[in-house]
């Protein structure tokens, strides 16, 4: 279980990206100072932010490679509000995401300057995606204290398959990708929300765009490539 100070919220969950070390990973960074930049839009397609990140180091032990993440979170003025560092592994064909990067932002932004304390089960990403595919669950539990009251969320990240391939362009370019639908369901106190979101991966860079839709499919926010480097 990780205890965590929060600033401020956090930036998307399921950043995932780059091209690892060979026969290891094809959608996550194994390579030092590798940097990603991520700009998140509103509902009205209104840029809302960018989120950073950087591999700050990768270590080998046997058949596990593993990686830090250095991400930092600056809202739409460019102001700084929130830093953290996640690990994710690297085993034969299979690359397991620390559960803390699925926090979404919005979550955090409510519960800011509080203590927090996160646990969950990793997310994972085969390197041999096809169009059909199911994959693994994965979820967060979030127990928060509040002016002595303490308050449990739970994020499941369920039905997570491989839904098709498709091109897509943003201001990174043009890419390949695979696309990741996930029902994303949400448990705060009295509160039961289920919501879709798609994630697109090109092999070689990663994570190019999530999209995250209310019940009747409207676009309710994004994120997408805007720089990176390797």
């Amino acid at each position: 279980m990780k205890r965590l100070t929060i600033a401020s919220l956090l930036s998307l969950f399921f950043i995932q990206f780059g091209l690892g070390q060979a026969n290891c990973s094809k959608y996550y960074p194994m390579i030092e100072g590798a940097s990603f930049e991520y700009t998140n839009y509103d509902r009205k397609g209104k840029s809302d932010g960018t989120a950073s990140y950087k591999v700050t180091n990768v270590s080998t032990a046997g058949e596990n490679t593993s990686a830090t993440m250095a991400m930092e979170l600056n809202d739409k003025k460019g102001k700084e509000i929130y830093k953290t560092d996640y690990e994710f592994t690297c085993t034969g064909n299979m690359v397991t995401v620390d559960y803390q990067s699925l926090v979404p932002t919005t979550m955090l932004e409510q519960y800011k300057d509080m203590e927090m304390d996160i646990s969950g089960t990793d997310l994972e990403l085969p390197n041999n995606l096809s169009v059909g595919q199911q994959l693994s669950d994965a979820n967060v539990t979030l127990k928060i204290s509040m002016s002595g009251v303490n308050i449990n969320t739970t994020i499941d990240l369920v039905n997570r398959k491989v839904e098709k391939k498709e091109s897509i362009t943003t201001s990174a370019g043009t890419f390949d990708c695979y696309v990741i639908y996930t029902d994303n369901n949400i448990k705060a106190m009295m509160i039961n929300q289920s919501f879709p979101s798609r994630v697109w991966f090109a092999e070689g860079v990663g994570m190019i765009k999530q999209e995250s839709y209310n019940k009747s499919g409207k676009l309710m926010g994004s994120t997408q490539l805007t720089a990176f480097s390797k």
